[in-house]
C-alpha cells in the first residue's frame, strides 16, 4: 500500500460523514424533539455526534492528504507501508465514538485510532525531515 487507498477511503470516509452531518441538521432543525436535541447541544449525544462528524471529516482529509503525500515522495520516504495503514487506522476514532452514541460500546476504538493517526502524521513529519535537499 502506497496512498492510493488512503486517498480512496478518505473521500469515502468524508463522503459518508457528510452524509451524516445531514442526519444531524435533520436532528437539530426537523425531527419532532428537536428542541430537545437542540437544548443537548454540549452534553451527552448531541455533543458525541458532533465530535464524530468533525472528526471524520478531519481524520479523512488527513488520509487524502497523507496518501498524496506518500505517492508523490514514495521513493525517497521511508516506511511509506507503516504510515499508510497507521493513517488508515487513525479511522477507528470517529468509527469508535459511533459506535459509542449508538451501540454504548466502550471508547477502545477511539484511543487506538486517536494514537494511530497522531503517530502516522508524526512519523511522517520526521520522515520529511530526513528527505535530503538535492
Amino acid at each position: 500500500m502506497n496512498g492510493k487507498n488512503n486517498i480512496a477511503i478518505g473521500f469515502l470516509t468524508m463522503g459518508f460523514f457528510m452524509a451524516y452531518g445531514f442526519l444531524l441538521i435533520y436532528l437539530r432543525d426537523f425531527a419532532p424533539d428537536k428542541e430537545a436535541w437542540a437544548n443537548s447541544y454540549s452534553i451527552g449525544k448531541h455533543f458525541e455526534a458532533r465530535l464524530a462528524h468533525v472528526h471524520g471529516n478531519l481524520f479523512a482529509f488527513l488520509n487524502i492528504l497523507i496518501g498524496y503525500l506518500l505517492l508523490r515522495f514514495q521513493a525517497q520516504l521511508p516506511s511509506v507501508r507503516s504510515i499508510s495503514w497507521l493513517a488508515l487506522t487513525g479511522l477507528l476514532m470517529p468509527i469508535g465514538i459511533l459506535s459509542e452514541v449508538y451501540f454504548g460500546l466502550p471508547p477502545a476504538l477511539v484511543l487506538i485510532g486517536a494514537i494511530a493517526m497522531t503517530s502516522s502524521v508524526v512519523w511522517l513529519g520526521f520522515a520529511f525531515l530526513r528527505i535530503k535537499n538535492a
